[in-house]
């Protein structure tokens, strides 16, 4: 009688230790997984499939703070600034940065090599005069098979990043210009391909001529009366009215 009450004791003791080691192991468990890093997403959400891939080097890059409309995430083995596609890469270049580091571009050129079939050279514009080193980089553009685009602060950087991310999977159609077939279209499109003539003063010379044949009969001054157009900009409308076809 007595050896069978040890033995249930002994079970019993037996099954509550288990019990406690169980706990202790879930509990430690919990606080492991609980320390480990968790990579930041845009908006402070969970990373999502679609993200874009962010090289460390960029850690710091005020563009960051504004990429909101997609996550991203920090990936050490891309060796271009951002990944936003399965075969679209970008470079980051500041001109100042070039400036003081002309030979970076080239360096990071050659890290590059031959690697993905979109390859996009993005600049931030932040010197007063750009032009000369727009010069030098759209020959390097030209040269390294690279897509140059400017942007002229930290926000547009980021909405440029966004953009290719967002379209990386939608049909070319989505974003065609679409055609308007209507004669009213046309007649704009072919006013606005007179230099410095927008839409907005296609839309006005007809709404003050009523018609392309009255406006084509209007003199130089007259057409300079209209809003926004001016004395310059209606001797172009003029010559180009007037200019005798040539053809070929």
């Amino acid at each position: 009688m007595e050896n069978r009450q040890d033995v249930e004791m002994l079970e019993a003791t037996t099954s509550a230790n288990a019990s406690i080691s169980v706990r202790k192991t879930n509990t430690a468990s919990a606080s492991s997984s609980s320390s480990l890093p968790v990579p930041s997403a845009a908006g402070g959400g969970p990373l999502s499939k679609g993200s874009i891939l962010v090289n460390p080097r960029q850690r710091g890059n005020p563009v960051l703070k504004h990429i909101r409309s997609v996550p991203w995430e920090y990936d050490p083995n891309i060796q271009p600034d951002y990944v936003v596609g399965a075969t679209a890469c970008v470079l980051f270049l500041s001109i100042r940065y070039h400036n003081l580091h002309p030979d970076y571009i080239h360096d990071r050129l050659k890290e590059l090599r031959g690697a993905y079939d979109l390859r996009v050279l993005l600049v931030q514009v932040d010197v007063a005069d750009p032009y000369p080193i727009l010069k030098t980089l759209s020959h390097i553009a030209m040269l390294a098979d690279l897509t140059i685009l400017m942007a002229h602060g930290a926000e547009e950087a980021a909405k440029i990043l966004e953009n290719y991310k967002v379209y990386e999977n939608k049909p070319p159609e989505l974003i065609q210009e679409k055609q308007d077939p209507s004669i009213m279209q046309q007649v704009i499109d072919s006013l606005t391909s007179i230099r410095s003539v927008n839409k907005t003063d296609a839309m006005t010379l007809l709404r003050v001529f009523g018609s392309l044949d009255s406006l084509i009969e209007a003199s130089p001054d007259k057409i300079a009366l209209c809003p926004g157009i001016g004395p310059q900009k209606a001797q172009r409308i003029f010559s180009a009215l007037h200019e005798k076809f040539k053809l070929t």
